[in-house]
């Protein structure tokens, strides 16, 4: 394994850990930790994006481009992400599964849509 694999590794799995302890944080009221939750995700978020720098850097890629075409890639990803979470709790949290399986495969058509906007599609 390269060196600059293994940190990415490492740090994305701290960064991603930290967003997923502070949203589950920020959504249960029963653990009255909404504030600190914010703040926990707010910080796996930063170091999420301080990992995909150093490893850019490190494997000696350039910086990303911000153009339409990444804005609206970003966008698409957030959406069905979103899409796809919000199903999940309709069908778990809030006991409405056919409400959340609608609404999980329509965030999960979404997320599809993402492999032709940024590979393209070839004959």
């Amino acid at each position: 394994m390269k060196k600059s694999s293994f940190v990415a590794m490492v740090l994305g799995t701290v960064s991603v850990v930290l967003f997923a302890l502070g949203m589950c944080m920020a959504t249960i009221p029963e653990w009255n930790a909404f504030r600190p939750g914010i703040i926990f995700g707010c910080v796996g978020l930063v170091l999420g994006l301080i990992t995909l720098i150093i490893w850019r850097k490190m494997e000696h890629k350039q910086p990303i481009r911000m153009n339409g075409k990444t804005v609206l890639s970003v966008i698409i990803g957030v959406v069905g992400a979103l899409a796809l979470g919000v199903g999940m709790c309709f069908s778990m949290v809030w006991g409405k599964l056919v409400m959340g399986i609608v609404i999980g495969l329509l965030g999960i058509v979404v997320l599809l849509c993402l492999i032709p906007l940024t590979k393209g599609i070839k004959d």
